[in-house]
């Protein structure tokens, strides 16, 4: 499925010591300082190597996790919080504002911000496994998963920890709560198209898949919503203007209007065999409607500027054969309400009011890790705050760079379209 999915760029970040000279009093305080550096640098370099799995993602993050939570979480599980959460400053910038980076000296917007990277490394990890060449059942399951991982993720950060956040998420930033859920909506999609393309390499029932395509369609819409409602009417012709938001759009509507022209293709199928052929007939002149606007917004997206890896619907093998599978049905209607069925062909496209009971995705449900045995009561109070400079050498200079991650450059394979072997 080369070049099938749309990818925004990694949030970068401002390096982080966690040197805190004088204000760790211990041995163990100053290890926990150390790791948790280390860990730090270790995970981010993993979001740029081409030859990182999940396992090696959820090793990495999980043990990063563990111990940055030693920053938020109360040890004695009270509702008093944590004396550290406020010790570091951290900087991030956001996927749809170019390097435009935003600080808080705050651990939960360091957990976010971290874990919402966590979450995209999974959708790309799903992108190039996708784009391989032939590609088996078990790598198939590995995209679908980890499609569901990424929803997963950013599902929980939206309703758990985002909230807790002190200072309010701006609009059109990753956090805010519209995106976020643009981006768990549009994770569900995806993991829906690689369902539709297995039950279509298994033919399976014409109505399942137009009941599946229609709703992953519906997907799209949604996530197409919620990217505009997230910047507002100002910030939003800003960025359109910019390239900024209007790629990322482009994309989910030519999806969901792709979607669209699955799900009229396959119902007409299942209407030709239940001898309705002047409805089917009509659903798929439906269907090649809708196709010719996907090819339409397939050239725009194409020429669109912005940030982010940029998809080629059209040019892809399973687009192609989506139109031919069109063209070949129609006629085929055509030609039998010719020869047996005489029915006059509607002059309104029948109304998609499909219900997939199969198939259907849900986020993977995903916490946190528990605490790294490293916190202790004795090493939180080792940290001394009293000892802290009155300038807070924590804190980055303002003209501080944040560099952009240099992801891999994966060059597409052959297409093999949706064969899944």
């Amino acid at each position: 499925m080369t070049h099938w999915f749309h990818r925004n760029p990694l949030k970068a970040t401002a390096p982080v010591s966690f040197n805190f000279y004088g204000v760790a009093t211990t041995p163990a305080a100053t290890k926990v300082c150390n790791d948790l550096r280390l860990s730090r640098t270790q995970l981010l370099e993993l979001f740029t190597d081409s030859s990182c799995n999940p396992e090696m993602m959820k090793n990495a993050a999980d043990f990063y996790f563990s111990l940055l939570q030693g920053f938020i979480l109360s040890l004695d599980d009270s509702s008093q919080e944590c004396k550290l959460r406020y010790i570091q400053n951290f900087k991030w910038t956001d996927t749809l504002q170019g390097q435009v980076p935003s600080a808080q000296q705050d651990a939960v917007f360091e957990l976010v911000s971290m874990g919402f990277n966590v979450a995209l490394w999974y959708t790309k990890y799903a992108s190039r496994l996708a784009g391989k060449e032939d590609i088996t059942e078990d790598e198939a399951k590995d995209v679908h998963r980890s499609l569901k991982i990424a929803a997963g993720i950013f599902k929980h950060l939206k309703e758990s920890h985002i909230p807790k956040l002190i200072t309010p998420v701006e609009k059109g930033r990753d956090l805010e709560a519209r995106l976020t859920e643009s981006y768990i909506i549009q994770c569900q999609a995806e993991a829906q198209e690689v369902t539709i393309a297995r039950a279509i390499e298994l033919k399976h029932n014409p109505g399942l898949i137009a009941a599946l395509a229609y709703e992953t369609a519906n997907f799209y819409q949604k996530a197409v919503e919620y990217v505009p409602a997230a910047f507002g009417p100002h910030v939003m012709m800003q960025s359109m203007e910019s390239g900024v938001s209007s790629l990322c759009t482009t994309f989910q509507m030519t999806k969901m209007i792709s979607g669209l022209t699955e799900a009229y293709c396959y119902h007409g199928q299942t209407l030709l065999a239940s001898d309705k052929c002047g409805e089917a007939i009509r659903s798929l002149q439906e269907s090649e409607k809708f196709f010719t606007k996907a090819e339409a917004l397939c050239k725009e997206y194409g020429e669109t500027k912005g940030p982010g890896t940029t998809a080629k619907p059209s040019g892809h093998l399973f687009f192609r054969k989506l139109g031919s599978l069109i063209k070949s049905t129609l006629e085929k209607c055509q030609r039998e309400n010719g020869f047996i069925y005489f029915q006059k062909v509607p002059a309104e496209a029948p109304q998609l009011e499909l219900k997939a009971n199969y198939g259907l995705v849900e986020p993977v449900p995903f916490e946190f890790p528990a605490l790294n045995t490293h916190w202790t009561p004795e090493t939180v109070a080792a940290f001394d705050l009293t000892k802290r400079p009155k300038e807070d050498i924590a804190k980055p200079k303002p003209d501080e760079e944040v560099k952009p991650l240099k992801e891999p450059n994966i060059k597409p394979q052959k297409d093999s379209g949706c064969q899944i072997s």
